[in-house]
């Protein structure tokens, strides 16, 4: 089905907490709290005395491909996940791009800003968001699906993805949320045997890095070289890249590996907490995959400012096609962070439209 831009396909997390939301706990922006760790920052900071050189990817470049199991040349470093959309809109050549929703709104952002035509599935919550293959148009050459999806929070079988492979067709999974996932359950990141897999990943949602933009590409050789035509000269700075080399290293990928079983505990401890909220028709998408929850709540616009009103941001979810007004998506927090959030969506719940929370 094709639907125009009724959504604002550019409004992110980050919106809720700039200017007066600054001070707000930030459940709105899926980036890892108390990140990055001292040891990654002193390491680029070390990195700095070389910027009077150009940057030179290849180290960073290799050890991200070794983290993979792949050759050098499936890889391409970019400026975080964000820039890999552009460079796949802008160098491919596509006509019937799909992209799979509600998910990230920046894939089709781009597509559209590169004067393709978009067609979109959409996943319906009575099926709990779960991908169906078969929805997809036969004749798409180009199928983006997050996994796990952002911000479902579902994470879909492998198998599943398979499904759409087919010779002709690029398709794109981004893995931007998958190192957030215990053994990185479902992943296609190093695989060879799948036809036109592209495979995205980022580097700052776990480690923090968000105003550093790093991230990668995965692909076949000959897609890689396409896409890095169509990048300026020395598109990540060198910090990045020294941040890149650090954060596939095995130190890093065993951090990462511990903070992902916290989260899914984390997690598990704000559902349970969101379960006692049902009768007053909240109810969170499950089963949760990634460090975030999406929630259905009626009223949910009043909620999300009541809940500012008591100190939390929240991300909206009518910015995400396949989503209306009545959904609501929070980053998962310690434990702590949670039972405070917990006790302001009860106040909220509470509070009828035009009321601020108690003070």
């Amino acid at each position: 089905m094709r639907t125009e831009g009724e959504h604002d396909l550019r409004h992110h997390g980050d919106a809720e907490v700039r200017d007066d939301g600054s001070a707000l706990v930030d459940l709105a922006v899926n980036v890892r709290s108390g990140t990055p760790p001292a040891w990654l920052r002193a390491h680029i900071a070390e990195s700095l005395t070389g910027l009077a050189a150009y940057p030179d990817g290849r180290a960073a470049r290799a050890a991200v491909a070794a983290r993979h199991g792949l050759a050098a040349e499936r890889v391409l470093l970019t400026a975080g996940a964000a820039e890999a959309f552009v460079l796949l809109a802008r160098a491919l050549k596509v006509r019937r791009p799909v992209v799979v929703h509600p998910q990230f709104t920046e894939p089709e952002a781009a597509l559209r800003d590169a004067g393709h035509t978009v067609d979109r599935v959409l996943l319906r919550p009575a099926d709990g968001f779960r991908l169906d293959a078969s929805a997809v148009r036969e004749d798409a050459d180009l199928v983006v699906v997050g996994n796990p999806t952002n911000p479902t929070s579902v994470l879909h079988p492998a198998a599943s993805l398979v499904e759409l492979a087919r010779p002709g067709r690029t398709l794109v999974v981004d893995e931007a949320f998958m190192d957030a996932v215990p053994g990185e359950a479902e992943s296609l990141a190093g695989r060879t045997d799948i036809p036109g897999l592209v495979v995205l990943r980022s580097l700052t949602k776990t480690w923090g890095l968000a105003g550093l933009r790093i991230g990668y590409v995965l692909s076949a050789p000959e897609t890689i070289a396409e896409l890095e035509r169509a990048q300026p000269l020395w598109p990540v700075s060198t910090p990045a890249l020294a941040a890149a080399e650090a954060c596939v290293s095995p130190r890093a990928l065993a951090e990462a590996g511990h903070a992902a079983h916290r989260a899914a505990a984390d997690r598990a401890h704000l559902l349970t907490g969101l379960a006692a909220f049902a009768d007053r028709g909240v109810r969170a998408v499950q089963p949760a995959a990634a460090p975030f929850v999406l929630l259905h709540t009626p009223a949910a616009p009043t909620v999300r400012q009541h809940l500012r009103d008591l100190g939390f941001a929240v991300r909206r979810g009518d910015t995400f096609p396949g989503l209306g007004e009545d959904w609501l998506r929070l980053a998962v927090r310690d434990r702590a962070t949670t039972d405070a959030f917990l006790t302001a969506l009860d106040h909220a719940l509470e509070q009828p439209p035009g009321r601020a929370g108690p003070g």
